[in-house]
């Protein structure tokens, strides 16, 4: 719910706090998406060195801030954004991921290759630093995405790819509150703080900084649309997804390191 001061406001005030409350409220119907691909079955990991490779990416993967703490920055994990270990339809996998680099990033402005990709994620979502392309965390994390491969063709993408396309819509962070008070706070907290090692802060010093992709509504919307809330995905219509981005965007976060703004 909104925080609302003791003080007193005005009657036009009231009457859009109480619309917001209600609009918070309101059940909308959420839109169409495109089915699922089949669930993802992941090769069985090899002997040996390259299997205790793949096991310490998983492991980074999905506790980046216990794996990789000489360059995480804060309580986010790779599987935060890249649900279940990256095997989630439309919630940015990593399956085939691998065969698609090099590739341009509108980002850089130029081609990169996964390990700048991932360095990228730690600059950012992860509010870390880059580990060098010899660390063995970052050829853990390659080797764990590579293991994620079917042998698709190159220029074949797995067909739940990226997020689901949303409407160009504007969200209002005041409905937003609302909504993420009803539909959010449960897991992630009042204060965005969410519980380290198991559900991922909204805002606040242990958050994404703001030169991460979840930073910009639409992208977050995206997520959000398919994916949560975790006990009813796929219930949020596109307008609330909006609204809840909005909101949280708003919410104080750390500062991207303009130190590296080539990633």
């Amino acid at each position: 719910m909104p925080f609302v001061s003791r003080r007193r406001i005005s009657a036009p005030i009231a009457a859009y706090l109480l619309l917001s409350l209600l609009a918070g409220c309101s059940v909308h119907p959420p839109a169409p998406q495109p089915a699922a691909p089949a669930p993802f079955v992941a090769a069985p990991i090899p002997a040996g060195e390259r299997g205790q490779q793949i096991r310490l990416g998983k492991l980074i993967f999905d506790d980046t801030p216990t794996y990789a703490h000489a360059y995480a920055g804060n309580q986010f994990t790779c599987s935060d954004c890249h649900l279940q270990s990256g095997t989630i339809a439309y919630a940015s996998p990593m399956i085939d991921l691998a065969q698609a680099f090099p590739a341009f990033s509108q980002r850089a402005g130029h081609v990169i290759t996964l390990q700048q990709r991932i360095q990228e994620c730690f600059t950012r979502s992860e509010n870390g630093q880059p580990p060098p392309l010899d660390s063995k965390e970052l050829n853990a994390l390659v080797a764990y995405i590579d293991s994620l491969s079917t042998g698709a063709a190159r220029g074949h993408s797995y067909p739940g790819r990226g997020l689901v396309p949303v409407p160009a819509l504007t969200g209002h962070p005041l409905t937003g509150r609302a909504l993420y008070a009803r539909q959010c706070a449960a897991c992630h907290g009042h204060n965005g703080a969410g519980v380290p090692h198991v559900l991922p802060p909204m805002w606040g010093p242990g958050s994404y900084n703001n030169g991460a992709g979840m930073d910009k509504p639409p992208k977050m919307a995206a997520f959000l649309i398919r994916n949560m809330p975790q006990n009813h995905p796929g219930t949020l219509s596109p307008q609330d997804a909006y609204d809840i981005a909005t909101f949280i965007h708003s919410m104080p976060r750390p500062a991207f390191n303009p130190a590296y703004k080539s990633y």
